[in-house]
């Protein structure tokens, strides 16, 4: 499921492993699993399976350059992105099918038809809105682990993790880890300023619906926030530099004590910074 909200075009240097996209999981403990899932889990933690974001990655493309075109998986993922926190197992399914079929359905939105047709065949496109409506039948109250924002980190992630929280090893990664409980009290606390103010109704309503998603999991879940891919594109110097967490919280705060004037400006420079990062996905 991906996300609306300066980058150098990046180098023939090195070619990415993954795509530019960001990434909001939730790890939920193994007590919200209904069976026979749970047990699912634990085994499938009990082997030591580890996949990375780019395990996930290369498995879904690997339906895409078939003949014909598999636009959305024919089966549910069994593998899952997990995490051990003060003993206890978390696990974030990766649900790639759902996923995909969410993906689709922005894609229609984003793209003119032409361009979807060279991609994704109109009867593949069909099949699987057909399939996504009968699967959806089955399971109404399904909902994805993971979202995704492309070229960007929406700004209302921001909202839900603190700049303490920030775990940048270079090269390596660049994320964000907070329990559930402190991500929706952030968020709470957040919306109630922005709904007294004006000129952030758009962050407000995006704030709405992160926060009706995350009262979907389990209270001691495990909220992360992923630059992904986006490691591969930033310079080195810009990722070490941003502390977009921190300033979103800082025009928050600004906001609460009543300067509207230093709020804006605060926001306004960082969603400029972001902007131009996700401009990106329409360059040549």
């Amino acid at each position: 499921m991906s996300e609306s909200s300066d980058l150098p075009l990046p180098s023939a240097r090195s070619a990415p492993t993954v795509p530019y996209a960001s990434y909001l999981r939730v790890y939920e403990p193994l007590a919200a699993f209904a069976e026979p899932e749970r047990t699912h889990w634990a085994d499938y933690a009990r082997r030591g399976a580890t996949p990375t974001a780019q395990d996930e990655l290369r498995r879904s493309l690997s339906d895409l350059v078939r003949v014909p075109v598999v636009a959305v998986p024919a089966h549910e993922s069994a593998d899952a992105f997990t995490a051990v926190v003060d003993g206890v197992l978390l696990v974030c399914p990766w649900r790639t099918r759902l996923r995909g079929w969410l993906a689709l359905q922005e894609l229609v939105e984003w793209f003119p038809g032409p361009v979807l047709d060279a991609a994704l065949p109109p009867s593949a496109r069909r099949q699987a809105a057909e399939d996504y409506e009968s699967w959806r039948e089955r399971n109404p109250d399904a909902r994805p682990w993971i979202r995704t924002g492309v070229w960007q980190v929406p700004l209302r992630w921001f909202v839900l993790v603190a700049d303490g929280e920030r775990d940048h090893v270079p090269g390596e990664r660049l994320r964000y880890r907070t329990p559930m409980v402190q991500a929706r009290r952030r968020l709470a606390r957040a919306l109630r300023t922005l709904r007294d103010a004006e000129g952030y109704g758009m962050l407000a309503d995006g704030l709405v619906e992160v926060g009706s998603w995350l009262e979907e999991f389990h209270p001691r879940s495990m909220v992360e926030l992923d630059y992904g891919g986006l490691l591969h594109a930033l310079p080195a110097e810009r990722l070490a530099a941003d502390r977009s967490a921190a300033d979103l919280a800082a025009g928050i705060a600004a906001l609460r004590a009543g300067d509207a004037e230093g709020a804006a400006e605060v926001y306004e420079g960082l969603a400029e910074r972001w902007r131009t990062v996700r401009e990106r996905l329409f360059a040549n």
